[in-house]
């Protein structure tokens, strides 16, 4: 495989997975987005908000190609990119996810795959790296986390699925009766333990 199509194909990779991310927000309301749905906090908005701060810092500063959309310096890191405050707009947040993509897709359009950078939060001897390897690991942070909106958006709604052509109808009466097998199983495995 050429390298040429090893980076169209990561690439367009990345490009579907930021999508799926944020079709987790369509339909939902101001609260739904916001709400924390986990012990830990997770929300929807957040996940967008973050996965943004993780593109433009990689496909930026990792490059000596600093993102135009400000971000704080990242020894200062606190999570207050894993959530929104209440006047943060969540049009502008995902304007600013879109903003990080033109820019990050400059990058990986503009650089072989072979490209050095450097990440100076990640320990030696593996801060030196390449666009190849950027690229690899933003699309599995990318993933991970529109894996990670998955529960939480059907938590909310039942919505589940990775693209809007990709949804199905959700058929309250066959979820629980399967979510009743698999806790019966669960029990019984349980009982044969003990």
């Amino acid at each position: 495989m050429t390298d040429e199509r090893a980076k169209a194909t990561l690439h367009g990779r990345l490009r579907r997975d930021r999508q799926s991310l944020l079709w987790k927000l369509d339909g939902l309301s101001e609260y739904d987005a916001r709400r924390p749905l986990t012990v830990t906090g997770t929300n929807l908005l957040g996940l967008v908000k973050h996965v943004a701060g993780v593109e433009a810092r990689y496909f930026g500063e990792v490059f000596d190609r600093p993102s135009p959309e400000p971000l704080p310096r990242w020894q200062d890191h606190d999570a207050s990119d894993l959530w929104a405050a209440e006047d943060e707009a969540r049009d502008q947040i995902i304007e600013s996810y879109r903003h990080t993509w033109e820019h990050s897709d400059t990058t990986i359009d503009a650089l072989a795959l072979d490209t050095p950078g450097h990440v100076p939060w990640w320990p030696e001897p593996y801060s030196n790296t390449t666009l190849f390897a950027v690229l690899v690991h933003v699309l599995g942070e990318t993933n991970r986390h529109a894996g990670h909106a998955d529960i939480p958006r059907e938590n909310v709604d039942g919505r589940t699925g990775m693209r809007p052509e990709h949804a199905t109808q959700i058929d309250q009466d066959a979820r629980t009766a399967h979510y009743a097998k698999i806790e019966q199983a669960a029990r019984s495995a349980a009982s044969a333990e003990a």
